[in-house]
């Protein structure tokens, strides 16, 4: 395999592998990322360049062909081996990806003149979050569309349910420890069985498991309605 982009043929093996494309390393801090069944990558690399330029945290994109994009590397752990790790806790890992959708849904729209619609990443977990020495960057952007924030929020809790409720997966307990946190900052997530219908028709690894995973994102957002109702034990603030 060889490109235009780099100097020379290409590795024999990826740099990485995700769950429909491969990453190949090019010159001048460059990746490939190629889709293994084709497809057309422009509008994918569209929105990447608007949020580039309105300032979001994606890679610059310098090249859409195909079923190719060339892309600035970019360097780091992700938010998932970080949180693994233990050098990021479960609530400064929550309240990042919330700020990376309140970020993004402050944005105006790319193509809808309605306020009310934002783009929606719609695969925004730990996995897709770089962490490099100038901040988180968000990757991935194939699932990428336009409508309601809070469908992009609901999103991400129903995936990261979906790993808590897999039986034997090794980050089982720390997605569901992570997803407490994220309701707590999310803000609202009433979108849940619409996140669930594009689960189910995308990308969710076991469709058979979203009625489960629906299920722990309810009593999740239940149990954080109830602790916030409760009554504060701190001692009332002097209003001297």
């Amino acid at each position: 395999m060889a490109s235009s982009e780099g100097a020379g043929p290409e590795p024999a093996t990826p740099l990485a592998s995700g769950r429909t494309a491969d990453v190949w390393l090019l010159s001048g801090r460059r990746v490939l990322r190629r889709y293994r069944d084709g497809g057309d990558v422009r509008a994918e690399a569209e929105v990447m360049r608007y949020l580039h330029r309105a300032g979001y945290p994606v890679p610059r994109v310098h090249r859409a062909d195909g079923a190719d994009l060339v892309l600035d590397r970019v360097s780091g752990p992700t938010l998932v081996e970080a949180f693994h790790a233990g050098t990021l806790a479960a609530p400064e890992a929550a309240r990042m990806l919330a700020d990376l959708h309140d970020h993004l849904h402050a944005l105006p729209a790319l193509r809808s003149a309605d306020p009310a619609v934002r783009i929606l990443h719609l695969d925004l977990h730990p996995a897709n979050v770089l962490l490099t020495a100038t901040g988180p960057v968000v990757i991935d952007w194939t699932d990428s569309a336009e409508g309601p924030p809070a469908l992009d929020r609901t999103t991400t809790a129903v995936i990261l349910a979906e790993v808590a409720v897999a039986p034997g997966h090794p980050l089982a307990a720390a997605a569901g420890e992570l997803l407490s946190a994220y309701v707590a900052v999310s803000g609202p997530l009433d979108r849940l069985a619409e996140a669930v219908r594009r689960r189910a028709a995308g990308h969710a690894p076991d469709p058979q498991r979203l009625p489960q995973a629906a299920e722990l994102v309810t009593e999740r957002i239940r149990a954080v309605a109830t602790t916030a109702a409760q009554p504060s034990s701190a001692p009332p603030r002097s209003r001297s």
